[in-house]
């Protein structure tokens, strides 16, 4: 019973120091707060407007008043706002355009030069946000650099991405992640 015990112990213990397997990929771009955006409907010139996302994530147009934005793609929301316009106008052709990315933003801490908070204009990667904090202070501790991502605690070791010189080893920072630089 006494290994039992030890054995369901041991396989609960948390394994948040190691590295977490994760797709090098670009995301979809997904849109964001404080994001604006370009909305045309084709020969209806009261319903072309360059809106930004509110806090609460939504866009204001006339006609279909508050619409949620954030968090869809930009093909997502022009297919909502086609079927909601639909009902006032036959045959819309609806584009959106994201004119200014405003919501990608990045947090680097630590033993960076200018640790704080980045705003970050298209894909971007750990080396960029590093870049943009200005790079390490003498003392930080490179090969253990922790990317904080909602529930995730990524490992990211500088030294042997730049050994390797491969892309993949470079991860992709997301929107509200924290780069720590111990």
């Amino acid at each position: 019973m006494t290994s039992l015990i030890v054995c369901l112990a041991l396989c609960s213990i948390s394994r948040a120091d190691e590295p977490v397997a994760v797709t090098n990929t670009l995301p979809e771009y997904r849109i964001g707060i404080d994001d604006v955006l370009d909305i045309a409907v084709w020969n209806v010139a009261e319903l072309q407007k360059t809106v930004p996302v509110r806090p609460d994530g939504k866009i204001s147009l006339p006609l279909v008043n508050d619409v949620v934005a954030a968090g869809l793609t930009p093909m997502e929301l022009r297919d909502l706002l086609t079927k909601k316009i639909a009902t006032y106008v036959k045959d819309c052709d609806v584009s959106v355009v994201v004119r200014e990315i405003r919501s990608l933003k990045v947090s680097v801490i630590g033993q960076v030069r200018t640790p704080g908070r980045y705003d970050i204009k298209g894909p971007a990667t750990v080396f960029d946000a590093l870049a943009l904090a200005g790079g390490f202070t003498e003392f930080a501790a490179r090969r253990k650099i922790t990317i904080i991502r909602q529930s995730q605690r990524l490992r990211f070791d500088y030294d042997a991405a730049i050994a390797n010189g491969s892309v993949n080893n470079n991860l992709f920072v997301k929107p509200g992640d924290i780069v720590v630089v111990p």
